[in-house]
């Protein structure tokens, strides 16, 4: 039986449509409008793709776009500066640093500035503390994506035995808390683990965000897990995930497709930060 193909741009569509909604609520009820404040340094294509994306974003949703390019040759203690001064400015909601930043900057150094209440993309040394706390605050997108598509499926994640392969700051370990915060057994694995394949194929929902094309196959997955794709990775034959989709979707009983699967909810996941960043700063 082939798995059940998890649409993200259809859940992102059903995402963006809730925070429009919920936007608009929280304007009529005389609330400032919500503002992102994107910075981009200098000119790199893809950057500026990823920049552009998240405006028009912001823009179809009311949220208010505050966006900030500055050029490659801009030092630091002036990207310093402006990050503090959008941290203290009450119309900005959430701060987003596009990274990576021009080779003669420090970027953790400056994501780490922006105040926690106003990190959207919850990759401060502060909100990764409050994740790993259980604490309330802003979560890193993308791992807060995969969480959406699992509720959203139905997938039950309490007593589930879940493999996580990649343990980047940015998606491996933020989404293995949230997995252990909805009691889930949770597996970080990594490339130095041995015999990745029978950690894998212990897993009710494997997780892949790894950055090597294809490397999950047919022998790491149990029949019937669901299998989430975070890898997008570019190759002579197109963009292809870390999982082998022709491979594992005779075996998995759900799988996101690469594209077309979690890369659409990041965005989304953005985009009700930024709300939820405006309704912390009221309280």
């Amino acid at each position: 039986m082939a798995a059940e193909i998890i649409d993200g741009k259809a859940v992102a569509a059903k995402v963006r449509a809730g925070v429009a909604r919920d936007v608009e609520a929280w304007v009529a009820a005389g609330n400032p409008r919500p503002g992102l404040a994107t910075i981009l340094v200098g000119d790199d294509p893809a950057s500026a793709v990823y920049v552009a994306n998240k405006r028009k974003a912001c823009d179809e949703v009311g949220i208010a776009d505050l966006h900030q390019h500055l050029p490659a040759q801009t030092a630091q203690a002036e990207v310093a500066q402006l990050i503090e001064r959008l941290g203290a400015d009450p119309i900005v909601s959430g701060i987003l640093l596009q990274l990576p930043v021009p080779s003669h900057m420090r970027g953790t150094e400056l994501t780490a500035l922006i105040p926690p209440f106003k990190d959207v993309d919850g990759l401060t040394p502060v909100s990764a503390g409050l994740l790993a706390q259980g604490a309330p605050g802003l979560r890193p997108c993308t791992p807060a994506g995969v969480i959406e598509l699992l509720d959203h499926h139905g997938v039950q994640i309490e007593g589930a035995e879940a493999v996580v392969v990649g343990r980047s700051d940015l998606v491996g370990k933020p989404v293995a808390q949230l997995l252990l915060q909805r009691n889930a057994t949770v597996t970080l694995a990594h490339s130095r683990t041995r015999d990745l394949p029978g950690v894998c194929s212990r897993a009710d929902i494997l997780i892949a965000a790894v950055g090597v094309p294809r490397l999950i196959g047919a022998d790491h997955v149990k029949p019937g897990a669901v299998v989430i794709d975070v890898g997008i990775n570019r190759t002579d034959a197109g963009l292809v995930g870390d999982v082998d989709f022709d491979a594992v979707a005779g075996i998995a009983s759900m799988i996101t497709p690469v594209p077309g699967g979690v890369g659409p909810m990041t965005i989304a996941m953005l985009l009700r930060n930024t709300l939820t960043a405006a309704e912390l700063q009221s309280r």
